[in-house]
């Protein structure tokens, strides 16, 4: 990343609430085509979120400590923070001096671009202003909140309004997070209702629904010239597991989270 980072551009997609094995299921039955294509091998990667909710995920993620493999360490971090005794800062790692890497990597000439998806982002109240507030550029409308079923379309089509109007040698720091399958989820499925609520089934279809749009994030990201991308849940959720529903609490269903990571070459969608 110390090479990566004011070459190419970035993006970081947080697919809000996604559960590892249900992200796993889905690509290896040949559910996600559009996103498998870039997964190397494939594959989801299984590794344990910073948080079990969404604002202490995006805090931990954008002070440089994203997902951690879900093996024994130490594993050495792509970005992080300049401090002293830091055990996961390698030769290799994006070192920034800011309190966090929204700001580093404006620091290093980047234009920082949130479009939020979930409340904490959506900048109607003080706590909801927190995270984009770190960006130099954020947006948010109700057509990207979780309610809406048509959500991470209009958030690509902001994506690619926020591209094209940037000048051709600015580089681009994006993130994305999308709502999709945080609840509510129920509409993503044909047949499914509001009174018999959001289930695993509806979860998935929500990831389906992502995977059938995401090409054009990607060809929008990748538009100007090499993007490193990383796609990664937050947080995943219960739905009834040993007992468990919703996230804000302890369950692996909520700890273990699909993580990838890659470079889109332009031009390549």
């Amino acid at each position: 990343m110390s090479q990566v980072v004011g070459r190419d551009d970035l993006l970081l997609v947080t697919l809000d609430t996604l559960r590892f094995d249900v992200a796993a299921e889905l690509a290896e039955a040949g559910r996600l085509p559009n996103l498998a294509a870039h997964l190397p091998g494939g594959q989801w990667e299984e590794r344990h979120a910073p948080g079990s909710f969404t604002y202490a995920s995006h805090q931990a993620m954008f002070a440089g400590f994203l997902p951690t493999p879900a093996v024994p360490g130490p594993h050495p971090r792509l970005f992080a923070a300049r401090f002293e005794g830091s055990e996961s800062t390698a030769d290799r790692t994006y070192v920034f001096d800011a309190p966090d890497l929204v700001s580093g990597l404006a620091d290093a000439g980047y234009r920082t671009v949130c479009i939020g998806g979930v409340g904490f982002f959506n900048k109607r109240g003080a706590l909801g202003s927190v995270l984009p507030g770190m960006f130099q550029e954020s947006h948010w409308e109700p057509e990207f909140g979780v309610a809406s079923p048509t959500s991470f379309e209009a958030q690509v089509a902001r994506a690619e309004r926020v591209v094209a109007e940037l000048p051709a040698g600015q580089r681009l720091f994006l993130f994305v997070n999308v709502p999709s399958l945080h609840q509510p989820n129920w509409f993503h499925l044909p047949g499914a209702t509001r009174e018999a609520g959001d289930s695993r089934a509806t979860h998935a279809a929500a990831l389906e629904y992502v995977d059938r749009h995401i090409g054009r994030l990607f060809a929008a990201a990748s538009n100007r010239r090499r993007c490193f991308t990383i796609v990664c849940s937050d947080h995943g959720t219960a739905y009834g597991d040993d007992g468990w529903t919703g996230h804000r609490l302890g369950h692996e269903s909520v700890w273990t989270v699909p993580y990838a990571h890659f470079f889109l070459e332009p031009g390549a969608h």
